[in-house]
C-alpha cells in the first residue's frame, strides 16, 4: 500500500475509533486502575469489530500505535502481522506503555506470536519500569496457554524469574507475576508439580507481595477444578 493509501486507512479506522467512542466508559475504566490518556472509552467488543473488518496491516498498526491514542494502540496490537514485528519494534513499543490493559492486550495478541516472544519475557521481567516488568510476565502467561507445541524446558526457567519477582510490591507487577505462576501450573501435570513447589518457595520468601502471590496461586494449582482439568485433557 502506498504511503498516501496508508494515511487514508489510518484516517478512517481513527475516524471509526472516535465515532465509537463512550466518554462515560472513561471514568468507569479509570476505577479499574487503566489510564486515561487519550482515552476515549470504546469497549473491546468495538475494537474486535473494528479489527475484524480491518484483517491484518503492519503499516496501519505502526500508525495506530504512533497516534498515542489509548484505543487505538490496543487495536494496534489485534491488527499487527506477528511476523512483521521486529525487535526494535517490540523495545520501541514496550517502553512506551503507561496503561495494563494496552499491556496485556499486546502481550496477549501479538508479542506471544513473535519468535521474540521468550527472549523479550525473560528480559523484560527483570527491569525496572513497572509496565515493562509487567510485560514480561503477561507473555509468560500468554505462552504458556497459547504456545500449544513448545516443551516444558522454558517453562521451568520462567518459574525461577517469577520466584525472583514475586516480592516486587507494585500492584500491576504482583498481579500479573502471579499470573504467569498460575497459567504455567495449568499447562499441564507436570509444570503443575513445579508451579505448586515454586509457589511454597514463594511463601517463604519475607515479603508481603510474596505471600498473596504464593496463596492465590495455591488456591488455584491445588483446586479440584484445575486438577481435574489437567487430569482430563492428559487422559
Amino acid at each position: 500500500m502506498s504511503s498516501a493509501g496508508a494515511g487514508g486507512a489510518l484516517a478512517v479506522v481513527l475516524g471509526e475509533l472516535r465515532g465509537s467512542a463512550v466518554p462515560e466508559n472513561v471514568a468507569g475504566m479509570a476505577r479499574y486502575g487503566i489510564s486515561t490518556a487519550g482515552t476515549l472509552g470504546v469497549s473491546m467488543p468495538a475494537l474486535r469489530k473494528i479489527a475484524n473488518g480491518v484483517g491484518r496491516d503492519h503499516g496501519l498498526a505502526l500508525g495506530l500505535w504512533d497516534s498515542g491514542i489509548h484505543e487505538a494502540r490496543i487495536l494496534a496490537a489485534l491488527v499487527d502481522d506477528p511476523s512483521l514485528v521486529t525487535g526494535e519494534q517490540m523495545e520501541d513499543w514496550v517502553v512506551t506503555l503507561d496503561s495494563w490493559d494496552v499491556c496485556d492486550q499486546l502481550c496477549s495478541n501479538l508479542f506471544d506470536k513473535t519468535p521474540f516472544a521468550y527472549g523479550k519475557a525473560t528480559d523484560w521481567s527483570g527491569r525496572d519500569e513497572t509496565f515493562v516488568r509487567r510485560a514480561g510476565f503477561v507473555l509468560m502467561a500468554a505462552l504458556a496457554v497459547h504456545d500449544k507445541r513448545s516443551p516444558d524446558e522454558p517453562f521451568y526457567a520462567f518459574l525461577r524469574l517469577i520466584v525472583r519477582g514475586s516480592t516486587d510490591e507494585r500492584n500491576f507487577v504482583k498481579k500479573a507475576v502471579n499470573w504467569a505462576l498460575r497459567q504455567i501450573g495449568k499447562r499441564n501435570a507436570t509444570l503443575n508439580t513445579a508451579a505448586v513447589a515454586t509457589a511454597r518457595e514463594i511463601a517463604e520468601l519475607d515479603s508481603r507481595a510474596a505471600c498473596w502471590v504464593a496463596a492465590d496461586a495455591l488456591r488455584e494449582l491445588t483446586g479440584e477444578t484445575v486438577l481435574r482439568r489437567i487430569a482430563e485433557r492428559e487422559r
